[in-house]
Protein backbone atom coordinates (compact mmCIF):
# COMPACT_ATOMS: atom_id res chain seq x y z
CA UNK A 1 0.00 0.00 0.00
CA UNK A 2 1.19 3.58 -0.77
CA UNK A 3 1.29 6.34 1.23
CA UNK A 4 -0.90 9.32 1.43
CA UNK A 5 -0.84 11.39 -1.46
CA UNK A 6 -1.52 15.40 -0.45
CA UNK A 7 -3.66 16.79 -3.17
CA UNK A 8 -5.63 19.70 -3.77
CA UNK A 9 -9.50 19.49 -4.29
CA UNK A 10 -9.11 21.03 -7.46
CA UNK A 11 -6.54 18.70 -8.41
CA UNK A 12 -8.70 15.55 -7.40
CA UNK A 13 -11.74 16.97 -9.13
CA UNK A 14 -9.96 17.56 -12.31
CA UNK A 15 -8.51 13.56 -11.95
CA UNK A 16 -11.71 12.40 -10.73
CA UNK A 17 -13.28 13.61 -14.11
CA UNK A 18 -10.25 12.48 -16.06
CA UNK A 19 -10.71 9.07 -14.50
CA UNK A 20 -14.18 9.16 -16.26
CA UNK A 21 -12.46 8.38 -19.39
CA UNK A 22 -8.66 7.54 -18.37
CA UNK A 23 -7.84 4.27 -16.38
CA UNK A 24 -4.26 5.48 -15.78
CA UNK A 25 -6.48 8.61 -13.73
CA UNK A 26 -8.45 6.18 -11.51
CA UNK A 27 -5.22 4.45 -10.62
CA UNK A 28 -3.75 7.76 -9.44
CA UNK A 29 -7.27 8.08 -6.93
CA UNK A 30 -7.06 4.23 -6.23
CA UNK A 31 -3.14 4.85 -4.69
CA UNK A 32 -3.75 7.46 -3.54
CA UNK A 33 -6.50 6.57 -1.50
CA UNK A 34 -6.68 2.62 -1.14
CA UNK A 35 -4.77 2.86 2.40
CA UNK A 36 -7.50 4.95 3.91
CA UNK A 37 -10.51 2.67 2.72
CA UNK A 38 -8.84 -0.86 3.43
CA UNK A 39 -7.83 0.44 6.89
CA UNK A 40 -11.61 1.82 7.57
CA UNK A 41 -12.69 -1.65 5.97
CA UNK A 42 -10.38 -3.40 8.45
CA UNK A 43 -11.38 -1.37 11.49
CA UNK A 44 -14.55 -2.97 10.90
CA UNK A 45 -14.05 -6.48 9.96
CA UNK A 46 -10.95 -7.35 11.48
CA UNK A 47 -10.54 -10.10 8.96
CA UNK A 48 -7.93 -9.33 6.02
CA UNK A 49 -9.95 -11.13 3.34
CA UNK A 50 -12.89 -8.91 4.19
CA UNK A 51 -11.19 -6.21 4.50
CA UNK A 52 -10.19 -6.46 0.85
CA UNK A 53 -13.08 -7.80 -0.72
CA UNK A 54 -14.93 -4.47 0.69
CA UNK A 55 -12.09 -2.28 -0.29
CA UNK A 56 -12.61 -4.13 -4.20
CA UNK A 57 -16.01 -3.56 -4.06
CA UNK A 58 -15.92 0.07 -3.01
CA UNK A 59 -13.27 0.63 -5.53
CA UNK A 60 -15.42 -1.09 -8.06
CA UNK A 61 -18.39 0.82 -7.43
CA UNK A 62 -16.45 4.06 -7.27
CA UNK A 63 -15.29 2.90 -11.05
CA UNK A 64 -18.70 2.34 -12.07
CA UNK A 65 -19.76 5.40 -10.48
CA UNK A 66 -17.12 7.66 -10.95
CA UNK A 67 -19.27 10.65 -13.45
CA UNK A 68 -21.47 10.86 -10.70
CA UNK A 69 -18.79 12.98 -8.34
CA UNK A 70 -19.18 16.13 -8.68
CA UNK A 71 -16.85 18.03 -6.47
CA UNK A 72 -19.18 19.43 -4.27
CA UNK A 73 -16.89 17.12 -1.27
CA UNK A 74 -13.93 16.37 -1.47
CA UNK A 75 -13.08 12.69 -3.61
CA UNK A 76 -12.01 11.46 -0.28
CA UNK A 77 -15.52 11.80 1.93
CA UNK A 78 -17.51 11.07 -1.49
CA UNK A 79 -15.53 7.79 -1.86
CA UNK A 80 -15.51 7.19 2.15
CA UNK A 81 -19.35 7.26 1.67
CA UNK A 82 -19.14 4.62 -1.02
CA UNK A 83 -17.05 2.28 1.51
CA UNK A 84 -19.55 3.37 3.99
CA UNK A 85 -22.35 2.29 2.25
CA UNK A 86 -20.66 -1.73 1.64
CA UNK A 87 -19.69 -1.78 4.80
CA UNK A 88 -23.67 -1.29 5.75
CA UNK A 89 -24.56 -4.09 3.02
CA UNK A 90 -21.95 -6.25 4.49
CA UNK A 91 -22.67 -6.07 8.44
CA UNK A 92 -26.64 -5.94 7.10
CA UNK A 93 -27.87 -8.69 9.92
CA UNK A 94 -24.62 -9.70 11.60
CA UNK A 95 -23.24 -8.34 14.46
CA UNK A 96 -19.46 -7.41 13.88
CA UNK A 97 -16.39 -8.50 16.16
CA UNK A 98 -14.07 -5.59 15.36
CA UNK A 99 -10.35 -6.03 16.21
CA UNK A 100 -9.30 -2.74 15.55
CA UNK A 101 -5.58 -4.07 15.15
CA UNK A 102 -6.01 -5.71 12.32
CA UNK A 103 -6.64 -2.50 10.76
CA UNK A 104 -3.20 -0.48 11.66
CA UNK A 105 -1.13 -4.21 11.47
CA UNK A 106 1.05 -3.30 8.62
CA UNK A 107 4.41 -4.95 9.42
CA UNK A 108 7.54 -2.45 9.38
CA UNK A 109 10.82 -4.05 9.48
CA UNK A 110 12.00 -0.89 10.96
CA UNK A 111 10.41 -0.37 14.26
CA UNK A 112 11.97 -2.42 17.34
CA UNK A 113 10.48 -5.66 18.87
CA UNK A 114 9.34 -3.56 22.19
CA UNK A 115 8.07 -0.48 20.43
CA UNK A 116 6.06 -3.33 18.07
CA UNK A 117 5.14 -4.89 20.73
CA UNK A 118 3.93 -1.68 23.07
CA UNK A 119 1.87 -0.42 20.25
CA UNK A 120 0.09 -3.66 19.95
CA UNK A 121 -0.79 -3.29 23.23
CA UNK A 122 -2.28 0.47 22.82
CA UNK A 123 -4.21 -0.59 19.76
CA UNK A 124 -5.87 -3.84 21.52
CA UNK A 125 -6.51 -1.32 25.07
CA UNK A 126 -8.41 0.94 21.93
CA UNK A 127 -10.11 -2.22 20.20
CA UNK A 128 -11.68 -2.84 23.33
CA UNK A 129 -12.84 0.36 24.12
CA UNK A 130 -14.26 1.56 20.78
CA UNK A 131 -16.52 -1.58 21.19
CA UNK A 132 -17.81 0.04 24.39
CA UNK A 133 -18.40 3.49 23.20
CA UNK A 134 -21.39 4.31 21.50
CA UNK A 135 -21.66 3.11 17.49
CA UNK A 136 -21.95 6.83 15.62
CA UNK A 137 -18.58 7.86 18.05
CA UNK A 138 -17.04 4.90 17.34
CA UNK A 139 -17.55 5.13 13.27
CA UNK A 140 -16.20 9.11 13.62
CA UNK A 141 -13.37 7.92 15.26
CA UNK A 142 -12.93 5.31 12.77
CA UNK A 143 -13.67 7.72 9.62
CA UNK A 144 -11.29 10.40 11.07
CA UNK A 145 -8.39 8.17 11.94
CA UNK A 146 -8.09 4.87 10.06
CA UNK A 147 -10.15 6.49 7.36
CA UNK A 148 -7.62 9.97 7.81
CA UNK A 149 -10.47 12.12 7.25
CA UNK A 150 -10.92 15.41 7.64
CA UNK A 151 -13.43 16.85 10.59
CA UNK A 152 -15.21 18.32 7.47
CA UNK A 153 -14.70 14.80 5.20
CA UNK A 154 -16.09 12.57 8.08
CA UNK A 155 -18.93 15.18 8.84
CA UNK A 156 -19.82 14.83 5.41
CA UNK A 157 -19.48 10.80 4.95
CA UNK A 158 -21.73 10.53 8.66
CA UNK A 159 -24.24 13.50 7.21
CA UNK A 160 -23.32 15.74 9.86
CA UNK A 161 -21.98 19.15 9.75
CA UNK A 162 -18.45 19.49 10.65
CA UNK A 163 -19.09 20.47 14.29
CA UNK A 164 -21.21 17.44 15.32
CA UNK A 165 -18.30 15.08 13.63
CA UNK A 166 -15.84 17.54 15.98
CA UNK A 167 -18.40 16.68 18.83
CA UNK A 168 -18.48 13.24 17.98
CA UNK A 169 -14.96 12.84 17.93
CA UNK A 170 -14.35 14.49 20.80
CA UNK A 171 -17.03 13.03 22.96
CA UNK A 172 -15.63 9.73 21.23
CA UNK A 173 -11.94 10.21 22.48
CA UNK A 174 -13.09 11.30 26.30
CA UNK A 175 -14.64 7.61 26.04
CA UNK A 176 -11.89 6.25 24.84
CA UNK A 177 -9.61 7.89 27.53
CA UNK A 178 -11.89 7.03 30.23
CA UNK A 179 -11.53 3.54 28.94
CA UNK A 180 -8.08 3.41 28.61
CA UNK A 181 -5.12 4.00 30.44
CA UNK A 182 -3.57 5.50 27.26
CA UNK A 183 -2.81 9.24 27.10
CA UNK A 184 -4.10 10.08 23.82
CA UNK A 185 -2.90 13.11 21.71
CA UNK A 186 -4.61 13.77 18.84
CA UNK A 187 -3.57 16.96 16.60
CA UNK A 188 -6.26 19.47 16.11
Amino acid sequence: MTEKTQSTPADELSLAREAAVNADAFAELYRRHVTRVYRYHAAHTGNVKDAEDLTSQTFMAALEGIRSFRGDAPFAAWLMGIASKKRFLFFRGRKPEVPIEAALHIPSPSLPTDKAAFSRLQIESISRALKQISADRAEALILRFFGELSMAETGRVLNKSEAAAKMLVARGLQDLRERTSLALEVEK
